[in-house]
């Protein structure tokens, strides 16, 4: 992962929806950086107004617009923050010149391709997109235990097999989390939630995330215990998450990441008998 300039000025958020933007404002502001923000209309928030000191909303077909401004507002490093669903983009949205000939020259009409292709158009206008998490690091957790209790033995059991099924879906860009429950993908009580990111996970653009909703489903469904990739994964709310957890006598354990997937043993079926 990328780290900080040490440069205070030129820096710029794109906002997409949910509590991400905020969290990244308030990481940059704690560094002494003042970010430009563009605010996607489809998807931010208008409490954004209140978080920035330069705000400019665009739509999602925009891009001409969203490049005069950060080049107006001098920023030279940008951050993507807070989901778009991009599929707006191929359906709903009536796109600029700029972006209608973007899109006419994708290979492939699909979520990566169209990603890749605007983080092309700002670097070569002179915008770099970097890491979403770069300045969110105390939400990325480091390996061990973070949760009060740490798994039990059968939960430990099932964290090692659920790890190797879920690296192995991540590397085949299949999914990223599998529910486990006695060496099993299933869904019934006694479970526990395996999540990781990809071998070459584009932080840029795309980071697991677990939060208060993700304990509170995992409460409802009776889920015991929750296993991720540590500095992989954010972590919002991380101080009241940890405590949810807690309350509700759920494990949680951040693992080193691996950047190749395990094979799977082939004794291990993936539905329950």
């Amino acid at each position: 992962m990328q780290e900080a300039s040490k440069n205070h000025t030129g820096w710029g958020l794109i906002a997409g929806n949910g509590t991400f933007p905020f969290l990244v404002l308030e990481g940059a502001r704690s560094q002494g950086i003042e970010m430009a923000v563009l605010a996607i209309k489809e998807e931010a928030s208008p409490e954004l107004e209140k978080s920035a000191k330069r705000l400019k909303w665009v739509s999602l077909g925009e891009l001409s617009k969203a490049i005069e401004f950060m080049q107006k507002e001098g920023v030279k490093q940008a951050v993507m923050a807070g989901q778009v669903k991009h599929n707006k983009i191929f359906s709903a949205i009536r796109p600029d010149w700029k972006l209608a000939k973007l899109l006419f020259s994708l290979p492939r009409k699909n979520t990566d391709s169209l990603i890749g292709a605007v983080a092309k158009v700002f670097e070569e206008e002179g915008i770099e997109l970097v890491d979403s998490t770069l300045f969110l690091k105390p939400l990325l957790p480091e390996a061990g235990v973070l949760t009060k209790r740490a798994p039990r033995e059968d939960e430990a059991g099932d964290i090692a097999y659920g790890l190797g099924v879920a690296r192995h879906l991540a590397a085949k860009d299949i999914g990223q989390t599998v529910v486990i429950s006695d060496r099993a993908c299933v869904a019934v009580e006694a479970m526990v939630v395996v999540k990781v990111s990809k071998p070459k996970q584009d932080f840029r653009f795309d980071v697991p995330v677990v939060g208060l909703p993700t304990v509170e489903s995992m409460k409802r469904a009776g889920a015991t215990a929750l296993a991720i990739d540590a500095g992989r994964t954010l972590l919002f709310d991380r101080v009241k998450l940890v405590e949810a957890a807690d309350a509700s006598g759920i494990a949680i354990q951040a693992f080193p990441p691996i950047e190749i997937a395990e094979p799977i043993s082939g004794s291990e079926g993936m539905n329950r008998e």
